[in-house]
């Protein structure tokens, strides 16, 4: 609380000290040692008396001498004559003017006055004849309405005041005539001499060109216009004059002509000097015992909330406030003269009002801004972060942003614009008739579609907003509705496949889910099948009963059992392997023909075994690819293993190898001997298998293991179905 106290002590002290400083600047010279007499009033008051005495006293105009310079053009006869349309025009329309209340008069028997109306019209109907026919009678119509123009503007002449209380003696150099009024011998507050050697009196017979009182006179008096070349060419020749002017020390005295304006003079002078001390002392106590203090504006809660607000808005705010305080002060400062001389009650309320809110308080603003701001741009990277985060450069970057979409931000700016011109066109419309037609035209063709548009898109967009809100809610089943080719539109169908892809993604989420629930299960039936063979039977071995030979078959099926789990244990680990990107390649040149021949011969007796007939198209040539040999036999085996465990017994399976363009091509036909359904993209999954009871040998990671091999070769494998006709086909780069 002390320290606003302090801040405001301070501001009130700078704020005397500016307004006395530009008040003495200004009217310093013109106060200091001068009296009334001096000032710019009394000065006023005799250029008003030099300035009426001439035409009015002086060197007035001859009224008669002057109608006698009246000129009539012949511009001036053909307006008259012209001013109310043609011949024909101005005959029928007095005619008409006449003719219902003459008919009226008729009607009611009223023969005088239906006479009297006949006469008034047939006299301005041969006025206007005679207007049409003699030139002379027009020109003597003006020249009298001219001589009324001047002799009322000689007789406001004759007949004005002035405001000051003279005294004056003045003798024609020429004619020796002399003027005078009051005596000139009294004391004098002011005394002006004219002779020769101080130069004459010049008395004009026309004020000056500025003088207000006589412009509606000069120029025009009913439908007579009197220019000003005619007025000059019928004033007098320049009169000079000698003699002394004064004004009486009398009319400063009490209950003299100028008494109060001499007192309020003196009390608004003598106020101003002790102003100008106030502001003396004040800009002493700044100097010394009130110098300004940080601590006065800065570590307070709304300097805490001044830093968060926005630079530009700082910058406003700095300016709309010093802009007020120099206003204030500028104008104070000549208005301060006539504060002190009409002193009055509700004048000190209202300027200390304005004093304490547009001085004091906008200079503690002032301070309060600018040290804060400074305090905080002192810190390394404020300045630019607050310049970053500001307005004025959001709203660039919105400007730059509107016009990601052409259309949009053109559109924008247009209704921007079209605004902008209709509430200039609205205020035009009042100001000049043709506005109003024009503003019409362009609401009805311009502003009305524009709008129907406006409300069209808006209207679509709060439907695109509400179904995004059903989208965000779960119900994806609906499309958005596509009207037209508007941005609008390309945004819903951006939505709408959005809406697809999360539809897809939740239905893959789900099928990820399911499998994964399947790949638990499969695992821990394919894991614990040996594992619970080789417990019953390790149990059996322990029995010492049992015989040489069932020992011997025990042992055997152990090892049965525990080669196919160290089998699926391996497919396991492997498959973990290429999924997390762990397996490294060995590739070199590798000849895959005679690589599958490999794979056949191994597995020869199986396939004998298997009562299928193999069916081999191999190339002439050799065919050869840069693959990881080991990796590639393990794709091969696994697809003729498949081959020999799934296709249906007694029927043929068909191997092809050829080369097709850049690429070696592996294809394997067989018909099933399980239904597997249509979604083949599952058979890759690991632990799928065709044999869905699980009663076949094999860890279901075969072609889970020679797809991810494929993949690291940069190769493709596809599974078609057709019925039970089963195909895989799987290429790999030669090169």
């Amino acid at each position: 609380m002390k320290n606003k106290v302090l801040l405001l002590i301070w501001a009130t002290l700078v704020t005397i000290v500016l307004l006395a400083s530009l008040s003495f600047a200004r009217q310093g010279t013109g106060l200091f040692g001068k009296g009334f007499s001096d000032s710019d009033d009394m000065k006023w008051r005799l250029d008003e008396f030099y300035d009426v005495i001439g035409p009015s006293v002086l060197n007035p105009i001859n009224i008669e001498e002057a109608k006698k310079k009246i000129t009539v053009s012949d511009s001036e006869i053909e307006e008259h004559q012209t001013r109310y349309g043609t011949l024909a025009d101005q005959l029928a329309n007095i005619h008409d003017q006449y003719a219902q209340r003459i008919f009226d008069a008729k009607e009611a028997n009223n023969d005088l006055l239906r006479q009297t109306l006949i006469e008034e019209r047939d006299m301005k109907l041969e006025d206007i004849r005679k207007n049409f026919e003699e030139d002379g009678h027009v020109e003597a119509k003006i020249r009298k309405e001219k001589e009324k123009v001047l002799e009322n503007y000689l007789k406001e002449i004759k007949n004005k005041s002035y405001s000051l209380h003279v005294a004056y003696e003045l003798k024609n150099v020429d004619t020796g005539e002399t003027f005078s009024y009051g005596d000139i011998s009294k004391p004098a507050v002011y005394k002006k001499s004219f002779n020769e050697n101080s130069h004459y009196f010049k008395a004009n017979s026309l004020p000056g060109r500025y003088s207000e009182w006589t412009t509606p006179y000069i120029n025009y008096y009913e439908d007579a216009h009197v220019s000003d070349e005619e007025i000059t060419a019928m004033a007098n020749p320049v009169q000079s004059f000698e003699g002394v002017v004064i004004v009486p020390k009398a009319a400063f005295e009490k209950g003299g002509a100028l008494y109060a304006q001499y007192k309020d003079f003196n009390r608004g002078k003598y106020g101003m000097y002790a102003f100008w001390v106030l502001g003396l002392l004040a800009l002493i106590s700044l100097l010394t015992g009130m110098r300004f203090q940080k601590e006065w504006v800065t570590g307070t809660p709304i300097a805490d909330w001044y830093s968060d607000v926005k630079i530009d808005v700082k910058v406003a705010a700095f300016f709309m406030s010093a802009l007020i305080l120099l206003e204030f002060i500028n104008g104070e400062s000549y208005n301060l003269l006539n504060f002190f001389t009409q002193q009055r009650l509700e004048s000190w309320v209202i300027w200390l009002g304005t004093f304490f809110i547009a001085g004091v308080l906008m200079t503690a603003l002032l301070a309060f801004q600018l040290v804060n701001s400074v305090e905080r741009w002192k810190r390394e990277g404020v300045l630019a972060k607050d310049i970053k985060n500001s307005f004025t450069l959001q709203f660039f970057r919105a400007i730059r942003e509107m016009f990601l979409k052409k259309s949009i931000g053109v559109q924008s700016f247009i209704l921007l614009i079209g605004f902008f011109l209709a509430g200039i066109g609205f205020v035009g419309m009042f100001m000049y008739g043709v506005f109003f037609i024009i503003y019409i035209f362009c609401v009805l063709f311009l502003g009305l579609p524009a709008l129907y548009i406006f409300i069209r898109r808006s209207a679509y967009l709060n439907r695109i907003i509400i179904d995004t809100e059903k989208m965000a809610s779960g119900r994806l089943n609906e499309d958005i509705k596509i009207e037209g080719r508007s941005p609008l539109a390309d945004h819903a169908k951006n939505l709408n496949n959005l809406r697809e892809g999360v539809r897809v993604s939740m239905t893959e989420q789900a099928k990820s889910e399911r499998l994964k629930t399947e790949l638990i299960t499969n695992v821990s039936h394919d894991l614990r099948t040996p594992l619970t063979s080789i417990i019953t039977y390790t149990d059996l071995l322990k029995d010492e009963t049992i015989t040489p030979e069932d020992r011997a078959k025990y042992v055997d099926i152990l090892d049965k059992k525990s080669q196919r789990l160290k089998t699926l244990i391996e497919d396991l680990f492997e498959v973990s392997k290429m999924a997390s990107g762990n397996l490294e390649l060995h590739k070199q040149r590798v000849d895959l023909t005679q690589l599958l021949q490999q794979a056949l011969a191994e597995h020869a007796e199986d396939i004998a075994e298997s009562g299928l007939d193999f069916r081999t198209t191999l190339p002439d040539d050799m065919l050869v690819a840069y693959v990881d040999g080991q990796r590639w036999w393990r794709v091969l085996d696994n697809l003729i293993v498949n081959a020999i465990k799934y296709a249906l017994p007694g029927t043929r399976v068909y191997l092809t190898l050829r080369k097709v363009g850049e690429s070696a091509e592996f294809i394997v036909k067989n018909i099933t001997k399980y239904e597997l359904g249509e979604n083949v993209d599952e058979l890759f999954e690991r632990f799928k298998r065709a044999d869905t009871s699980r009663h076949t040998d094999g860890s279901g990671l075969g072609l889970a293991i020679a797809q991810s091999i494929v993949d690291m070769h940069g190769g493709t494998m596809k599974i078609d179905l057709d019925g039970d006709l089963f195909k895989v086909t799987v290429t790999v780069p030669v090169k």
